[in-house]
């Protein structure tokens, strides 16, 4: 019985090492799990803290475990052996070189000479006017000017309107009076340039309209807020036809439109919550004009709706959204953004330094290419991409290959080696045209004058509010992109529309509206 108790014990143990290897594989392929998971999540609150808390240039990538990455070399990208030799060489230059030269200030800009200008004369004292030795009168031989600037503040104005009465003094049967000039707003007592300074004040400047209501207050003008938003809705119902009709055909004539979007709350009173979040759409065209568009749902709707008609290539990030504009319009070409790209992999340095850093390196030299394309023609710029960027783009590509098939698709380098490699035809269309740019950056740079104002006004009052607000930012900033004051601009452009045919409607646009005031500046000046 011992011995079959020994036997019976000793046919056990095999059976138990067995299933503890099994635990133990299995504890190992969790801990794996775990670990994956642990990375993706400490990757998500890293990237969050830099984006809360980090600095917003992408010039230089900082690693903790290797400091600042090496620029890239004509060949690529250096070793960390050609680093070092590098960094050596560097040191011996500097310690050879001579100190640098402190660059001469520029001292201060002139002042504009168009503006209004008042003469002080400083006389010395009478007696310092007579000469000490010999008492004789002093006479002018020169004289020192010092400019310097002041301000007046922005006063307002009341224009009386004084419409007399006729009537015969023979028969007293009828009476004649002139009717009052046509008003923007009707029974309404702002003028145009009053309703111009509002707009530009929101849309501009960026106030809030509470803001404004104590900047009036201190004029001594009582208008609340309520009133101000009143103005600036009827203005845009006043303007919409030139955003809706005549400054959307010109965004279509661009050769290549730039589009993306950003969030817009808005208050919503028929259903709960009372605000609602929407999305405002900017498109952005090759001779200025940017045209916003409001739509609740960031879906293909919205882009479908503004390029209808539109022959030319669109540039926007790739967000699945934009698939099914491409699809349904085969004239509209994709191209994609490269600041896009780049970022992707700028986020996957701290998880993959050296694979994402060779990318963005790589992106790197792309954009050197632009910059020193900067000044050229487009038909240069194009003959420069082909020679110097299609280089360049090869050796991209085909080092995300490379390194794909040992990349986990789900962590940061794959998701970035993801989203370049399907888009890889439209990251590489750019080169086939002078005219197209590297990146989307135009369009999210229309995009911050909206999230700078959001930042103050916080919400539209209502979806028609937010669809007004769409139409007035498209005048203010594409009169900023084109260098035409916004204020000058609404202020002519509301006291002429209601009576201006809508044949020539074009002719209010921002652009027609500078090229006629330059045209009539140069015949009177002629």
């Amino acid at each position: 019985m011992a011995d079959g108790g020994v036997q019976e014990g000793a046919g056990a143990v095999p059976g138990s090492i067995e299933e503890a290897r099994q635990l133990i594989a299995l504890l190992q392929d969790e801990l794996r799990k775990v670990q994956r998971e642990n990375q993706s999540l400490q990757h998500r609150v890293d990237l969050l803290c830099r984006r809360l808390f980090g600095r917003q240039s992408e010039k230089g990538i900082t690693v903790p475990e290797q400091g600042l990455l090496p620029f890239a070399t004509a060949a690529g990208v250096v070793t960390p052996e050609a680093s070092d030799e590098q960094s050596a060489a560097d040191a011996e230059s500097r310690e050879k070189a001579p100190p640098a030269r402190r660059r001469k200030h520029p001292g201060r800009r002139t002042l504009p000479s168009d503006l209004p200008r008042e003469r002080v004369e400083v006389t010395p004292a009478p007696s310092d006017l007579l000469c000490q030795h010999c008492d004789a009168p002093k006479v002018r031989i020169g004289e020192d000017r010092t400019e310097t600037l002041d301000y007046v503040p922005a006063a307002f104005m009341i224009r009386e309107y004084v419409r007399g009465k006729y009537a015969c003094k023979v028969c007293q049967d009828g009476v004649t009076q002139a009717a009052l000039p046509a008003r923007p707003i009707e029974k309404g007592r702002p003028e145009p340039g009053l309703l111009a300074h509002v707009v530009t004040s929101k849309y501009a400047d960026h106030l809030p309209l509470y803001r404004l209501e104590a900047i009036f207050a201190r004029h001594g003008v009582e208008v609340s807020r309520r009133t101000l938003a009143e103005w600036n809705g009827a203005t845009a119902d006043l303007l919409m036809p030139v955003v809706a009709v005549a400054l959307r055909a010109q965004l279509l004539e661009s050769a290549w439109i730039q589009f993306d979007d950003t969030t817009l709350d808005v208050q919503v009173e028929d259903r709960e919550p009372k605000i609602r979040t929407g999305h405002m759409w900017v498109y952005r065209g090759a001779f200025g004009e940017v045209v916003y568009d409001f739509t609740w749902a960031r879906s293909r709707e919205g882009p479908m709706r503004m390029l209808d008609g539109f022959r030319g290539y669109a540039q926007a990030d790739a967000a699945p959204a934009h698939d099914e504009l491409f699809r349904q319009y085969p004239d509209i070409i994709e191209v994609a953004c490269w600041a896009h790209t780049r970022r992707y992999f700028k986020e996957a340095v701290g998880s993959a330094p050296v694979q994402a850093g060779r990318v963005v390196l790589l992106v790197g030299e792309l954009y050197g290419v632009e910059r020193a394309a900067a000044e050229l023609s487009s038909e240069a710029r194009q003959r420069m991409r082909e020679e110097k960027s299609r280089p360049i783009l090869k050796r991209i590509f085909e080092y995300l290959d490379e390194i794909q098939l040992g990349t986990l698709p789900k962590s940061p380098l794959g998701e970035a080696i993801g989203y370049a490699r399907r888009n890889k035809d439209a990251l590489m269309r750019y080169v086939e045209d002078g005219r197209l740019k590297i990146d989307n950056n135009g369009a999210e740079r229309a995009i911050k004058p909206l999230v700078i104002g959001r930042k103050n006004w916080l919400f539209c009052g209502s979806e028609a509010a937010a669809h007004r607000t769409a139409s007035l930012l498209s005048l203010v900033q594409t009169c900023k992109h084109l260098g035409v004051d916004p204020f000058v601009y609404l202020r002519d452009v509301i006291d002429r529309v209601s009576t201006h045919p809508m044949s020539r409607i074009l002719e209010l646009t921002p652009r027609e509206w500078k090229r006629l005031r330059q045209q009539s500046t140069e015949q009177a000046a002629a």
